[in-house]
């Protein structure tokens, strides 16, 4: 029997994200990248439709569906080659909003995560910090408590929709050093002493905004604060596992796609008079490929399938999945747009361009030597002797 078996429903909702995706995304892809940017109106026209929300509770505009459906909305959302677009509704529908869904007050959840799963309103995820990197637990961003008010001084960077965000689900330290002097904050960017600095210029992605975030004495109510003080790295935690799914799903994507149009490419170009697809050089590299995606598609699916069952080996599943598509993706798309020859140097062939940046599918939601640590955290026992 294939796994995952998808139901009619599952197909229903993939069909539905497909036409969105072929819609709204697909047609602008080369636009919106030239640019260097898409339209906010994309988040309104998502959430008409129910994609940023859909595993959360319908009490608040949600779908109260689970992983698989995470999985098929970035499965169809990558078809549309805007890269940058998709990461700017990812982080919107599963990394800003998540902590908020599951550990905010009422009162924030509708002031906040309502209209941002309507799409009305832009949300970024402010965790990392010029010199942190990985290590959340150090974060220098500090939030001090003043009556019934906190007044938050740092800075961030790699910010996605930072330039475009109407409110920040901000890492601050409320407490003394090391993790558990970490909280989370909603930090609205019409707040005075918000501001974005530099938007970057990134090697790929080019239509999502990346920023730069500063904040002097920027003061917000203390029911801002997210869950409970002192408990934010818990709730970065666990939202990491929702986003290294997103992420190992998109790699595998971006994969399949990248290989299916050089497999294509292949069986028309010829070389000394016969189909390249016909070399057994290629042949062989190409069947290798194959294989590791599927395995990179197996490990993935199995961690969605532990997400979504709640099972307390989800995390390494998860680490193991991200891993492995960032080595996949970084080998796979140099080698396919290897095979296109000069064509795969020049921008207006998608495999070259999916080729810019792969290094960094090891860096989003944790460092592949992170993904390695986690994983011999759980599977490598270290005597005590």
């Amino acid at each position: 029997m294939a796994f995952p078996v998808w139901s009619e429903e599952h197909e229903a909702f993939r069909e539905t994200v497909r036409r969105f995706t072929q819609t709204e995304i697909r047609p602008y892809a080369e636009k919106w990248q030239s640019e260097e940017n898409f339209p906010d109106e994309l988040f309104r026209k998502a959430g008409e439709l129910g994609l940023l929300g859909i595993r959360f509770d319908p009490k608040w505009g949600g779908s109260g569906l689970d992983y698989w459906y995470t999985v098929i909305l970035v499965e169809e959302l990558v078809r549309g080659r805007d890269l940058g677009s998709v990461v700017g509704l990812l982080v919107q529908c599963e990394m800003a909003t998540s902590v908020i869904h599951a550990h905010g007050s009422d009162e924030l959840r509708r002031e906040w995560l309502v209209p941002a799963i309507q799409g009305e309103r832009i949300a970024a995820l402010g965790v990392t910090e010029p010199g942190g990197g990985s290590d959340v637990a150090s974060l220098q961003t500090v939030a001090k408590a003043d009556g019934d008010d906190y007044i938050i001084s740092g800075s961030k960077i790699f910010i996605s929709n930072g330039a475009r965000a109407d409110f920040v689900t901000l890492a601050v330290r409320t407490g003394g050093a090391g993790s558990s002097g970490v909280s989370l904050v909603v930090c609205p960017t019409d707040t005075p002493g918000f501001s974005v600095g530099r938007r970057l210029k990134k090697v790929d992605l080019h239509s999502s905004d990346t920023a730069e975030l500063f904040f002097e004495d920027v003061r917000i109510p203390r029911r801002f604060l997210i869950g409970e003080e002192g408990r934010g790295f818990h709730y970065i935690a666990q939202a990491f596992q929702g986003e290294r799914l997103v992420l190992a799903t998109m790699m595998n994507a971006v994969c399949r796609d990248v290989l299916d149009e050089t497999l294509a490419y292949l069986a028309e170009r010829k070389a000394f008079g016969r189909p390249i697809a016909s070399m057994q050089v290629w042949r062989h590299r190409m069947a290798d490929w194959l294989t590791r995606l599927e395995a990179s598609a197996a490990l993935t699916y199995r961690a969605a399938d532990q997400l979504a069952s709640c099972d307390s080996d989800a995390e390494t599943a998860v680490s193991m999945a991200k891993l492995f598509g960032a080595e996949l993706i970084r080998g796979l798309v140099l080698d396919c747009a290897h095979a296109f020859g000069g064509y795969g140097f020049m921008e207006e062939n998608y495999v070259a361009r999916a080729s810019r940046g792969v290094q960094n599918w090891g860096i989003g939601a944790g460092t592949n030597e992170i993904m390695r640590e986690i994983i011999a955290k759980h599977r490598i026992p270290v005597s005590s002797a």
